[in-house]
């Protein structure tokens, strides 16, 4: 299942993923089985940036090291990924 489609179906509001706190305070809600879903499919999404958010000391991380920290990462951890998901999903708009 794809990140946008679980953030749909669990609730989130997609123009409103900028947010840290309503997105912490959607996780909140959130059940540990609704919890678990997010970390799984955040950890088969292993975009650079999200890699790099765990290395710091490392142009890119490891695909080992990436998962490890998502499945170990706190409320606030993964509210700040869903908020560089949402900035990522973005339709960027160039004028020449």
């Amino acid at each position: 299942m794809k990140i946008v489609e679980l953030l749909r179906e669990l609730g989130f509001n997609e123009q409103l993923l900028g947010s840290s706190t309503c997105v912490v305070s959607k996780l909140q809600t959130l059940t540990e089985k609704d919890v678990l879903k997010i970390r799984e499919a955040l950890a088969k999404y292993r975009h650079t940036r999200f890699m790099k958010s765990f290395s710091y000391h490392l142009p890119f991380g490891t695909k080992e090291a990436y998962v490890k920290e998502i499945m170990a990462a706190d409320l606030d951890k993964r509210a700040d990924l869903i908020r560089i998901f949402g900035f990522l999903m973005q339709t960027k708009v160039y004028l020449f």
